[in-house]
């Protein structure tokens, strides 16, 4: 059941007796990662974000101190990913339903004593609704401390690995995220179909990616599924992104273990 998360980081491996038992449960760093299961092009799964969620966290909790209490709930695996629902495979859950899940989680943790909970958001579909979640949950619960991260936010050195034009125009299925694959789960990726795609170039104010956008559908700016070029992905790349990722989530969780909520 833990997948990449150490066994003994595994929150559902705890028996009841060990919580009540617990010290300082108010300490205790929660983590909750979060994916998605949606088309991903020709060439991968559709379970990539939730794989990065757990393979990068998990990554992260073999770099922390034994002595650093943290442990990592089951992910969830269905998100909101209805920018993708004209490719058959991908499924959805209602923003009110995923805010209701992450309510209804956090209302548990709460009440068996916990106050510290990252919500480690590995979809590009879902950080608004995850931030939402986050404050709202602590204006119900003050002394709950609630941190919504996107996976790629920590700091890591992936945009250095990638060219101009993928930086500022791939979000899906392309460079990155083909190369991390590659590096966990290589037989996942179909190397024969890879694609490199991008949006309509139309030189307006308003785009697909940046400041100023607006409300598309992935099929409304990409025929295969893919924004980005996959053909470029290496296994090196995502050796290196994932070793990345895994530093920054690790300082992550450490800085959330340390962080102070009093006043100046």
């Amino acid at each position: 059941m833990n997948g990449a998360i150490p066994p003994e980081r595994f929150f559902p491996y705890l028996t009841w007796t060990e919580i009540e038992a617990m010290r300082a449960r108010d300490r205790v760093v929660l983590v909750q990662p979060l994916g998605a299961i949606e088309q991903h092009g020709p060439h991968l799964p559709l379970v990539v974000d939730s794989t990065i969620a757990c393979e990068t966290i998990g990554a992260a909790c073999r770099n922390l101190p034994e002595d650093l209490p943290c442990y990592v709930l089951p992910p969830l695996y269905y998100g909101k990913s209805n920018e993708h629902q004209n490719f058959p495979g991908t499924i959805s859950l209602r923003a009110e339903t995923l805010l209701a899940t992450l309510h209804d989680i956090a209302d548990s943790l709460h009440r068996a004593g916990f106050r510290r909970l990252i919500f480690a958001n590995a979809h590009g579909g879902q950080p608004q609704i995850v931030e939402i979640a986050a404050t709202d949950i602590h204006a119900r619960y003050p002394d709950f401390w609630v941190f919504p991260v996107f996976i790629w936010r920590v700091p890591n050195e992936t945009k250095s690995l990638l060219t101009q034009k993928e930086r500022d125009r791939a979000m899906h299925a392309g460079d990155a995220e083909t190369s991390f694959m590659l590096a966990v789960d290589a037989a996942r990726v179909r190397c024969d179909r890879l694609v490199g795609e991008y949006p309509p170039d139309r030189a307006q104010l308003f785009g697909t990616k940046g400041a100023l956008t607006y409300s598309w559908l992935t099929d409304d700016i990409s025929r295969s599924g893919v924004v980005g070029d996959a053909t470029l992905a290496t296994r090196e790349k995502g050796d290196r992104i994932l070793a990345s990722l895994a530093k920054g989530w690790a300082q992550a969780i450490a800085d959330v273990y340390k962080f102070d909520p009093s006043p100046e």
